[in-house]
């Protein structure tokens, strides 16, 4: 009985020891996602705008921004370049909002690497936050807003996407007669 165990042990060693062996998979070539999560440092430069609003510094709220920068509002109505970008937020610090905050942040840094639905391809930031306004001779106003930044090769901000409430903005407004 002895010699039959050897015996099966050893056949059963050779067997195995005579199996092919199985072949090494090819490298699978991946492919981005489509959309996938960005770089931090995006969310960051965003942050910075609405810190340089509440400091009332427009040229450092424009100073990521590239010089055929686009900022697009919900409404259809868009300001198109740095300068012109640079003299509307200047005229809304020095003759409309005396102070200005935000809170309550939410960022998602994406990079979309294939155009979809008509979203071009880059580093995008989405915001969403609550911002406060008191303005010149005017009431307070206090509203959620969503803003889209989108990045050039260059790391620069060629394009803003603001969704907001005008009617807030409008009845805490200083009255013109």
């Amino acid at each position: 009985m002895k010699k039959l165990m050897v015996l099966a042990l050893f056949a059963g060693g050779m067997w195995s020891c005579s199996q092919p062996k199985p072949e090494e998979a090819a490298p699978v070539e991946t492919k981005p996602q489509p959309v996938e999560f960005s770089d931090a440092s995006y969310t960051d430069l965003c942050k910075q705008t609405l810190v340089s609003l509440t400091n009332k510094d427009p040229d450092a709220y424009v100073s990521n921004m590239a010089d055929n920068a686009i900022y697009r509002f919900n409404n259809g109505d868009s300001i198109a370049g740095k300068p012109a970008i640079t003299d509307y937020w200047n005229d809304r610090i020095t003759n409309v909002i005396d102070e200005i905050s935000f809170s309550d942040e939410v960022w998602l840094s994406l990079k979309v690497n294939e155009t979809t639905q008509g979203i071009r391809p880059g580093n995008w930031v989405l915001g969403w936050y609550r911002v406060m306004a008191t303005y010149t001779k005017g009431q307070s106003m206090t509203q959620n807003i969503h803003t889209i930044y989108h990045f050039d090769a260059s790391g620069k901000i060629d394009e803003v996407i603001q969704y907001l409430d005008r009617a807030p903005i409008i009845s805490a407004m200083p009255k013109t007669k």
